[in-house]
């Protein structure tokens, strides 16, 4: 299965979020989304980059960018996760059902692990991919490199 880069069209998707609301891909457009992948809720690592995505979430929103949280876990789970978290407005989506398709569309499935990798994929106004990062699994994204490529790179 490939993986997206940058260049390839987004493919499109729905999932319920944390809240159980219908998040399409498609109703973004005209805006920036980052697809922040992280493995599996409930771990240090990954509760870091799901709160930073909230942190920055104002910084985010000037440049025209919507931040979603993407995993395989199930809504409920999720749901319960940022509210630990305190995690509000950033949407979390859950992969579940079918298990990992839409990371499975990305070529981001680790089919080993039965999880997504970590990785980060910036996708353009008009559903293009402009910057793709994947990262080791223990490693945390840093939010500041991820605000960069959100500001054009610059």
């Amino acid at each position: 299965m490939k993986r997206i880069d940058v260049g390839d069209m987004a493919p499109d998707f729905t999932l319920k979020d944390n809240r159980v609301q219908d998040v399409s891909l498609a109703e973004y457009r005209g805006k920036k989304v980052l697809l922040s992948w992280h493995p599996l809720a409930w771990t240090a690592v990954c509760a870091q980059q799901m709160k930073s995505l909230e942190d920055n979430l104002a910084e985010f929103e000037k440049y025209n960018t919507v931040p979603l949280g993407m995993s395989i876990d199930s809504y409920p789970s999720k749901n319960a996760w940022a509210k630990e978290l305190g995690v509000a407005n950033v949407k979390l989506l859950a992969d579940f059902w079918p298990h990992g398709k839409v990371a499975q569309d990305y070529g981001l499935f680790l089919d080993d692990k039965g999880f997504s990798a970590r990785a980060n994929v910036l996708i353009d106004e008009a559903g293009k991919v402009v910057w793709v990062k994947v990262y080791d699994i223990p490693e945390l994204p840093d939010i500041e490199e991820v605000l960069k490529m959100v500001r054009g790179g610059k």
